[in-house]
């Protein structure tokens, strides 16, 4: 199973990429393969503000629908508008096309609360 080292995880399946103060977050490959087939991503709003662990989307499959928490808090800066017509991507390219949310950090020491990809493997 596929698990970029670079990236920080939470327990809930998400990842984050950081590049200064802006987190890319989409979910695991682990949990892509959990769902099966992704039919459809809900997002939130580009300018709403999340708190770390607020639920900000769901995305379904053909086996269950699930929930997306911010695993940091900041600003909705983009949402990945590919996944409304290819949903498809997150199974494809969990960690890459298939990125669902960035953004804009409010509180950079939140990233320390978040798993390494060995500390993710463990409880995977």
């Amino acid at each position: 199973m596929s698990m970029p080292t670079e990236l920080k995880y939470t327990k809930s399946h998400e990842w984050v990429s950081v590049d200064g103060d802006i987190a890319t977050i989409g979910i695991t490959d682990h949990a892509q393969e959990e769902l099966g087939d992704v039919a459809m991503v809900l997002f939130p709003e580009v300018g709403r503000v999340l708190q770390v662990e607020e639920k900000f989307g769901e995305i379904e499959s053909i086996k269950a629908v699930s929930d997306l928490y911010a695993p940091v808090s900041g600003t909705v800066i983009a949402v990945n508008e590919a996944l409304t017509n290819a949903p498809e991507l997150v199974n494809d390219d969990a960690y890459g096309e298939g990125w669902m949310v960035r953004i804009s950090m409010t509180n950079l020491g939140e990233l320390d609360s978040l798993l390494t990809a060995d500390q993710y493997a463990e409880i995977e």
